[in-house]
């Protein structure tokens, strides 16, 4: 009889612990909900242009957040106006640390293009609007919460979790994350980052995938300069350097570069296919057979430009710059071209292409100045990816896609290194991008509900990936 009440009172004591513990780990949603809004809407206030870039008020306010629940923090600089905010909770150990990660800084607005004021973070009909709704600062507010509730919950770590608030990811690495990377890495080392760069997407409201970011296209910027003689406008010369200059951006916007597939663009493609109608199905599907993938390609250039990208380095040329009269034929027309480079590119032989495509020796062919990225890829066989997976499983019921972006994030800096790290975002509305509301808009905005339910997103990948199961 003792030892059947002994085993019943071993059951109930565990059945109890395993309840508390579910209870510390499940935060009270309801209230974490308000305070999300509450500091959400304080930090896209904040007016985090860049340029010109001054991120101090943000950073300010998150030290104050952090360290107000006992949380220790750094603030990192090389320039005091553009500091960086470091956080660490520890674990035991066991596991190498997560690192959670937002920026601070936002591109710079012009405001009359705005109906709400772009720092007001005006609320309307369910919105958010204010610019850093969507980038980034809606990472940023969710990773706070997961920080201070990881915190307030006292949740037992078996990695550190590591909240990293950068400055300077629109166009100032060298004040962000460059400055993090090369002076103190051994500060925000890991095996996983969570990062911007993924979305999922919703047609009419309702969710159709989820897009994780695994690998980017690296931007570089291809310098055209065309020379010739200089003369009257009344006499045209064949050596004319617009003409010439046109002649050759006109051979690079029409070049169709080879189409070349990696691990992510390969998955995203299949996986796509699978939730398509039957006709995108097979357009999807012919992209991983090298014999039909210039008939889907050609759809793509047409119709679905961003998934003709992924296929490819890209070329687009963008900035034309010649003449000061027009009576005068000028010695000199310069062109620039935004070149979006797969991970994998030979640089200097991609550059040969180029200047044997010009084929006019009067055209100097070379890479200009650019704030790049170096490269890096992270794996879609990670715990990881695992946990982003069965997140969005659970939170959105929906497919995921692992995605290579064509444009750049900070997460280059940190893959290059050996950090898996993985873009993550909000559910979006795809109309919002043509109707203006998207990243960069003159009306950027969120769903507020979609707010709440990626920092509950936010919250099981964690849990899944630092907490002690």
């Amino acid at each position: 009889m003792r030892k059947l009440i002994t085993t019943a009172s071993l059951l109930f004591f565990s059945s109890y612990l395993g309840s508390s513990l579910a209870q510390v780990i499940d935060p009270n949603w309801a209230e974490v909900e308000i305070e999300t809004l509450e500091h959400f809407r304080a930090l896209l206030q904040f007016d985090t242009s860049d340029p010109p870039g001054r991120e101090l008020p943000a950073a300010d306010y998150l030290r104050d957040v952090l360290e107000a629940e006992g949380i220790p923090v750094e603030v990192l600089f090389n320039d005091p106006e553009r500091p960086n905010v470091l956080a660490r909770l520890q674990g035991n150990g066991n596991k190498e640390p997560l690192l959670i990660m937002a920026h601070t800084d936002v591109v710079n607005v012009d405001p009359d293009k705005w109906t709400f004021p772009p720092f007001s973070a005006t609320v309307d009909d369910g919105y958010v609007y204010g610019r850093g709704a969507v980038d980034d600062k809606d990472n940023l507010a969710s990773a706070l919460m997961v920080m201070l509730e990881l915190k307030r919950q006292n949740v037992p770590l078996e990695r550190d979790v590591i909240f990293l608030a950068e400055s300077g990811e629109e166009g100032a690495t060298e004040y962000g994350i460059e400055f993090m990377v090369n002076e103190h890495f051994d500060k925000i080392d890991a095996e996983f980052c969570l990062a911007e760069g993924g979305s999922v997407a919703r047609v009419n409201r309702e969710v159709q995938y989820a897009g994780i970011q695994t690998v980017e296209k690296i931007p570089y910027r291809i310098e055209l300069v065309a020379t010739g003689v200089a003369g009257h406008g009344s006499v045209p010369l064949q050596t004319n350097s617009v003409a010439r200059l046109a002649k050759a951006v006109a051979a690079i916007a029409d070049w169709r570069t080879p189409i070349r597939l990696n691990e992510t663009t390969a998955a995203y493609f299949e996986r796509l296919a699978s939730i398509s109608p039957t006709e995108a199905a097979e357009r999807y599907l012919n992209v991983l057979d090298p014999g039909r993938a210039s008939d889907s390609d050609e759809y793509f250039l047409t119709n679905e430009p961003r998934h003709a990208s992924m296929l490819r380095s890209s070329l687009s040329p963008n900035i034309f710059d010649a003449g000061y009269r027009i009576n005068v034929i000028p010695s000199e027309a310069r062109a620039s071209v935004d070149f979006r480079a797969l991970p994998d590119e030979n640089i200097p032989e991609f550059l040969e292409e180029v200047r044997r495509l010009v084929n006019d020796p009067a055209v100097e062919v070379s890479l200009g100045a650019r704030n790049t990225r170096p490269r890096g890829q992270a794996s879609l066989n990670t715990a990881a990816f695992a946990a982003i997976e069965s997140g969005i499983n659970e939170h959105y019921g929906v497919i995921t896609l692992p995605t290579m972006s064509t444009g750049a994030t900070d997460m280059a800096y940190l893959r290059n290194l050996g950090i898996q790290c993985y873009g993550i975002g909000p559910a979006i509305d795809t109309e919002d991008a043509a109707l203006g509301f998207g990243a960069h808009s003159d009306q950027e905005r969120i769903l507020i509900s979609e707010l709440h339910r990626f920092v509950r997103f936010n919250w099981d990948i964690v849990i899944e990936l630092a907490a002690q199961q």
